[in-house]
């Protein structure tokens, strides 16, 4: 919870809407509707993810980019494009792994590799 809001904070609401979405509304929906109410829930598992996951993940990043001497994507994508980091290929590569490995894990936590599964499977 941030401070100064009270509960419930934005990841309990975003859990509310989708448990109700999930439990109660898209048992009772066909077709074309159903499938909307499901991607809607979808939506929400994924902003609940990142609600949990986000802080960690810039974190992370950030770390990330610092050991690579960049300060953010676009600089990281220039040097490698400009081969700045030829010379650390394995580094980069684990980097840049790794922040798709975090992407991954907020859009479908099915996916993420075993050393993450038990973080993604707690959110």
């Amino acid at each position: 919870m941030v401070e100064p809001h009270d509960r419930p904070d934005a990841i309990e609401l975003v859990d509310i809407v989708r448990e109700f979405l999930r439990d109660d509304i898209v048992p009772v929906l066909e077709g074309q509707l159903a499938f909307h109410a499901r991607v809607a829930v979808n939506a929400l598992a994924i902003a609940d993810r990142e609600l949990r996951l986000g802080p960690g993940h810039q974190e992370a990043h950030a770390a990330r980019l610092a050991a690579l001497d960049c300060t953010t994507d676009v600089e990281l994508a220039a040097r490698i494009r400009d081969g700045e980091l030829d010379d650390r290929y394995p580094e980069v590569g684990a980097a840049v792994r790794e922040m798709v490995w975090d992407k991954i894990g907020v859009m479908n936590p099915k996916y993420v590799h075993p050393h993450d599964s038990a973080q993604a499977s707690e959110a």
